[in-house]
């Protein structure tokens, strides 16, 4: 049978780390140091998950810190002073400045909201100003004090030197009202014009008084400077209104003088011309009169004139007579064309009579439009002289009232200036008489919505408060510490952290012995937990198993690489469990049937006989120094009661141990005992304080690292890698001793557990 190869009997009973190999090299970050191919996502959950695992793994810490925390907090609050609040709720309300016309008495706007501040702000800054804490404090029968008084810093003579004020004394009723009036607190209800003032004090009395007095000295200040500012306001209306007065009577009497002087009159004090302008409007408008009448009358004459008879139809029109004479001579006419178209000559009678009729009518006619053409005549002649006579009056009218622009531009310049202190004078007037009737009306903008009532019970200490804030703060404390700690722990916790930074491998995972007993209790399994020799005596126990299953990577590891039977257990640190995983190792190695040899290479501090109970009296120290032949070195080597299972102990010790194991008897123990034997164990010191490991590494063909979780640093680890490396010492993997399952959400050992107690402990 192979000895690399073996049958083994209990082959489907073993149960592997939770993290073997292929585990630990699929994980997100596997194969870089540096996480070089981790994604966002990922890295995301791995922290979230990390720091869960932090709080479940020490969540019986953090459950009594927050405990702690909350009856510190109930115990904090027990000798503490009962402060009792009381509080009150004014509304602030805007000012009608459209009554009386408020807004044009008062040169100081009421409401003069921004966007950096309003009303609400702004009283309620007046309402924590100290000359109304001051009033309130006289209210309730104490000094000012709430700005005078300095606290007892230092002596009399110590202030005089340091030039402050002499020390007041206080009584205990003022230094209530003091600390009361320090606790004032303004609140500004949002989108409202409620504002809500809350004092604390050790006397609930006193914190009741000190709200509702003063929320009334508010009120009163509010209405006292509302008064004021009225007052103030009327006063200087009245001094102006007097000065106006006087300047409108000065203006009336200039412009009276001047007009006097001048020569000016005028019709009507409304209208802004005088006589004179008046007069030659007038006289403009009979002119224009004149001058058309002359236009149409000239006309007239000039077309009657040159005109015949016969053309001028509106003549005959007008006068009767004319238009008779005219008829008669055209019947006249008429007859005698008849009668000398027809068979009478000249000289018949007849005709003679109408020709000597129409001779006189035709006489009679022109006199009378000779006469109608002589009145026309006259009539044009008038209108000339007329035009003429106009024409001069009114050149004459002009030349006076051009004289006259000049004062009457002076004139309207006094007469403007009269105007405007009379309108300046009438409207200071009426002011002074709305602003004497809204001083008359007492009124605030301040109102009380809730009144203060007395506090029944203090609002500090609050216990439940207290102890909530305390548990909290516990809490938090504790997580807080915790994760720091975790975070700034360089050593290594899970078997992937290994990979991770040393790239090496994870053989197995062997679980901490008080971690093991409290999953075995779980379990119903109360079995002991010795030190070592765990395979023996718990054949069924999670720290069996899990070496069990570092043995089956060991061996699976060793068959994929070469033929391995010399293997070198070593640490980078002491206390990190090396001896009692070798010892385990063999023992299980030894279950399945090889044939073992565990040499213990410790020479400075051996382990090995004491494990298994024999004597150290001779071992390697002496073969080594002695150079004894085969026989003898075989006779060294002492059985167990294991079967399969033969111990090298390392001998009696000695300070040069280093010397010895460079001794060329230890390459030909190992070459000799490889015949006899499967595997072979040694046993070495922490390499990084002394050179054995790395002496026993160069003859063997492997060296196991034994990391211990929560203990190994990192840089201890890496430095142990590195001095192999540079030894050229083949490093087959590490081995994680002490580690916690129960930080890990994966756990496996639960379902393990499960399965077992499901399967009646088998």
């Amino acid at each position: 049978m192979d000895p690399l190869n073996p049958q083994l009997p209990e082959a489907k009973s073993l149960v592997f780390t939770p993290y073997p190999l292929s585990t630990v090299s699929n994980l997100p970050y596997a194969g870089s140091r540096f996480g070089s191919e981790w994604n966002d996502d990922v890295q995301s959950e791995v922290s979230v998950l990390q720091y869960w695992r932090i709080v479940c793994h020490h969540k019986k810490t953090i459950v009594g810190a927050a405990i702690a925390g909350l009856v510190l907090g109930f115990l904090v609050g027990i000798p503490m002073k009962p402060v009792y609040r009381a509080k009150t709720s004014l509304e602030v309300l805007s000012f009608n400045d459209e009554f009386m016309n408020a807004k044009e008495t008062n040169p100081v706007s009421n409401s003069g909201n921004s966007s950096e501040t309003s009303a609400e702000e702004n009283q309620a800054k007046l309402l924590q100003s100290i000359a109304l804490l001051q009033q309130v404090s006289v209210k309730l029968g104490c000094r000012k004090i709430v700005s005078d008084s300095q606290p007892d810093i230092a002596p009399d003579g110590w202030r005089r030197w340091l030039h402050l004020p002499p020390a007041v004394a206080l009584t205990e009723r003022e230094r209530l009202v003091i600390k009361t009036a320090d606790s004032l607190k303004v609140v500004v209800t949002p989108h409202t014009h409620v504002l809500e003032a809350t004092v604390e004090s050790s006397d609930r009395h006193l914190a009741a008084d000190y709200a509702n007095t003063l929320a009334q000295e508010f009120i009163q200040r509010s209405m006292e400077a509302r008064w004021s500012a009225t007052e103030r306001t009327g006063e200087w209306l009245r001094r102006e209104i007097e000065g106006a007065r006087s300047r409108l009577r000065t203006a009336e009497d200039a412009l009276q003088n001047y007009a006097r002087r001048s020569g000016l009159i005028f019709s009507d004090d409304s209208s802004n011309s005088n006589v004179a302008t008046e007069k030659l409007q007038e006289m403009q408008q009979v002119l224009l009169a004149a001058t058309a009448d002359r236009i149409s009358k000239q006309s007239r004459f000039e077309l009657v004139r040159s005109s015949p008879p016969e053309a001028l139809p509106d003549l005959l029109t007008q006068d009767l007579n004319l238009r008779e004479t005219l008829l008669k001579i055209n019947d006249l006419r008429r007859q005698i064309a008849v009668f000398t178209a027809s068979v009478y000559t000249p000289k018949y009678s007849k005709v003679k009579e109408a020709q000597a009729e129409l001779v006189i009518l035709q006489a009679a006619f022109n006199r009378e439009r000779s006469d109608i053409l002589k009145t026309i005549e006259n009539n044009y002649q008038e209108a000339v002289r007329k035009e003429n006579l106009l024409a001069r009056a009114y050149n004459t009218q002009v030349r006076e009232v051009t004289g006259q622009s000049e004062k009457t531009i002076q004139y309207n310049i006094l007469k403007r200036d009269v105007e405007s202190s009379r309108q300046l004078y009438d409207s200071m007037l009426q002011q002074m008489k709305q602003a004497t009737i809204a001083a008359a009306v007492h009124v605030s903008n301040v109102r009380v919505v809730d009144k203060a009532d007395l506090p029944k019970k203090p609002a500090f200490p609050d216990f439940r408060i207290d102890s909530a804030l305390g548990f909290l703060l516990g809490m938090f404390a504790s997580v807080f510490t915790v994760i720091v700690r975790d975070q700034t722990d360089r050593s290594f916790r899970q078997p992937e952290e290994i990979k991770l930074w040393t790239d090496l491998p994870v053989l197995g995972t062997i679980p901490s012995a008080a971690v093991a007993l409290k999953l075995q209790n779980r379990s119903r399994s109360m079995l002991p937990q010795p030190s070592a020799l765990v395979p023996l005596q718990q054949q069924s126990s999670l720290t069996a198993e899990a070496f069990r299953s570092t043995l089956a990577s060991l061996l699976f590891l060793a068959k994929k690489t070469s033929s391995m039977k010399v293997l070198v257990f070593t640490s980078a640190n002491v206390g990190d469990g090396k001896t009692t995983s070798t010892t385990n190792l063999s023992i299980a190695a030894a279950e399945i049937g090889k044939r073992v040899l565990v040499v213990d290479a410790d020479l400075r501090r051996p382990r090995i006989h004491e494990v298994f109970d024999m004597p150290n009296d001779r071992g390697l120290s002496n073969l080594l120094l002695e150079q004894l032949p085969e026989e003898s070195m075989l006779a060294l080597i002492r059985q167990t009661a294991i079967p399969g299972l033969d111990v090298l102990t390392a001998g009696s010790a000695t300070e040069f141990a280093a010397h010895l194991l460079y001794s060329p008897s230890l390459s030909i123990l190992l070459q000799r005992v490889q015949a006899h034997y499967d595997l072979i164990l040694i046993d070495t010191p922490p390499m990084l304080q002394m050179p054995d490991a790395r002496v026993v590494g160069a003859l063997a063909d492997a060296v196991v690292l034994i990391v211990r979780a929560s203990q190994t640093d990192r840089g201890m680890l890496m430095a142990a890698q590195q001095r192999f490396m540079e030894d050229r010492i083949n490093v087959l993997g590490t081995i994680l001793n002490g580690w916690d399952p129960t930080r890990d959400l994966r756990y496996y050992y639960r379902d393990y557990q499960h399965y077992r107690t499901a399967a009646g402990g088998r």
